[in-house]
């Protein structure tokens, strides 16, 4: 269940203060009641009427899994027609990506038409594990190691490692090759971890997001989420 504002702003309908505006006026009924308190909840399949229409929010739900090649903007359009991560997948239905990946970062990235799982997979407060691989200029350090692992400020706010582990150490190319978690999701915040420490990051690969993994996947293929997998992301609010 959701709070009735919620629901119809995911819907597309309006923006969620226009939705309060539209209950508080006496004009949206649910399942044939008038409501017009902030706050009540109800279901997504519930029959919501908004000034005497019908609130589409049936359409059929799709969850895909994309390993992301390097070189694509995670965007639904781009104007300098680059390659997007929803021209990936062959689908008429209208899907968006579940947070994002920079255009040199390779990796897991879920595409779905479901703003209400999208909430709590990028809402903080839920904190949804993420695992990268990073390859970084120059030697890490065991000192830096440790100084990753406590966990570093960017931007007066700390960075809380949940894994961290070196991969590779490549002497001859001066190059550190690590896995590193965190459960956050602040822009470029892996590129600007290591930036912090005087390491340029060379490549970026993101592994996992919460239980699910890049297993079976080539880099440019996706495929379906099962049920059971949805329902697993769902509990993680």
């Amino acid at each position: 269940m959701e709070r009735l504002q919620k629901i119809i702003a995911q819907s597309g309908f309006c923006s969620r203060r226009k939705a309060e505006e539209y209950i508080q006026k006496g004009l949206v009924t649910v399942n044939g009641q008038k409501v017009t308190q902030l706050g009540l909840k109800f279901n997504y399949d519930d029959q919501i009427m908004i000034d005497g229409h019908c609130l589409e929010n049936k359409e059929e739900k799709e969850y895909y899994l994309l390993y992301k090649p390097r070189g694509v903007v995670t965007t639904v359009s781009d104007e300098f027609n680059r390659p997007k991560v929803v021209d990936f997948i062959p689908t008429k239905t209208r899907i968006y990506p579940v947070g994002r990946l920079d255009y040199d970062t390779t990796g897991l990235l879920l595409l779905t038409n479901d703003g209400e799982l999208t909430n709590i997979l990028t809402h903080p407060s839920n904190k949804i594990e993420k695992i990268y691989t990073a390859k970084v200029k120059g030697i890490i350090s065991s000192e830096e190691f440790m100084k990753i692992k406590k966990g570093l400020k960017i931007d007066n706010r700390l960075v809380k490692v949940t894994y961290l582990k070196i991969k590779k150490i490549d002497k001859v190319k001066e190059t550190t090759t690590i896995s590193i978690g965190i459960m956050e999701g602040r822009n470029h915040i892996v590129k600007r971890l290591f930036k912090s420490l005087n390491h340029e990051v060379l490549k970026l690969k993101r592994e996992t997001l919460a239980f699910l993994n890049l297993q079976g996947l080539k880099s440019g293929e996706y495929r379906s989420l099962s049920i059971k997998e949805v329902k697993k992301l769902y509990a993680l609010k």
